[in-house]
């Protein structure tokens, strides 16, 4: 299917019109967030959240939470004046849904209420860990090329998907990243900083592991794709997998066990998720 002839996905909520509220709300934090003289990495750092973050809720791409609400306007003196709109948000929260293109909208859907999300990526950052600026990049160098409208609707979607991480109960979520993708500058190092200061942060979240598979290893149990495994409340453990554009879907118990105890195994031999940090970081310093 082309592009052109794909089916329109829109940005959060925007089918039923809730997304008029949380535009409402990212003018107002952005009008207050400018008084008090922070920019958006500033503000952020006050409140644990990374300035794409900060980006996303000023333009309506992503729900402010209550939580972040009444600590925003503690921080930003608001006066109540964002705290007053937490009834409304709520409201809308229970009729916002994301919509992905056709393909990806059943995967989208049990990622939302996953257990457990557990990611093995060897080519790009995986979709949760991704900045705006790296997304962003990302979609503009695919080929066939995407439209300018196709590429904004597709980052707007990927950053409405992070809100897994502000799931309360949240979801144990865990990463092994091969160091290639430490090495690969998408979009420049410019980019590719704020990227690798993203992954340090999401990684310091309570239930979040990162664990990067070196490139020196001697030993490595998955010489093939990429996958993601999920836990669903219902369903049990499933796994996903994408190549070339095609999705597929594996439900079967025993071809699960195969690729969770792959998983298992590359988690034994990567590095930890404290060793995994500096590395990072020395990464970060050598940019």
């Amino acid at each position: 299917m082309t592009e052109e002839r794909e089916r329109r996905p829109e940005t959060p909520a925007e089918e039923n019109g809730a997304v008029g509220v949380f535009a409402a709300v990212g003018r107002q934090l952005k009008l207050l967030r400018e008084r008090a003289g922070l920019n958006q990495r500033e503000f952020g750092s006050l409140v644990s959240y990374g300035p794409d973050q900060v980006s996303a809720m000023e333009r309506g791409v992503r729900t402010p939470r209550p939580e972040f609400l009444r600590q925003a306007d503690d921080i930003l003196k608001a006066e109540g004046l964002l705290k007053a709109v937490i009834p409304q948000i709520e409201e809308a929260m229970t009729k916002a849904r994301t919509r992905h293109p056709e393909w990806y909208r059943g995967h989208a859907a049990m990622e939302a209420e996953a257990l457990e999300l557990h990611f093995y990526a060897n080519q790009a950052m995986p979709g949760l860990l991704q900045t705006e600026d790296y997304a962003r990049t990302v979609f503009g160098q695919r080929r066939p090329f995407l439209s300018e409208e196709t590429i904004e609707k597709r980052v707007a979607d990927r950053l409405s998907r992070q809100q897994v991480f502000d799931r309360w109960p949240p979801p144990v979520v865990s990463y092994v990243l091969e160091e290639v993708l430490l090495d690969r500058p998408i979009g420049g190092s410019g980019i590719f900083k704020e990227q690798l200061r993203n992954l340090l942060r999401v990684g310091s979240l309570r239930n979040v592991e990162i664990q990067v598979m070196s490139t020196k290893a001697e030993e490595h149990p998955n010489l093939d794709s990429a996958f993601n495994l999920l836990v669903l409340p219902k369903e049990g453990q499933v796994a996903y997998l994408e190549a070339q554009g095609f999705p597929r879907l594996i439900t079967d118990r025993d071809e699960v066990r195969k690729i969770a105890d792959r998983y298992g195994m590359m988690r034994a031999v990567a590095l930890s998720p404290l060793k995994t940090r500096s590395l990072i970081t020395q990464k970060l310093e050598e940019l």
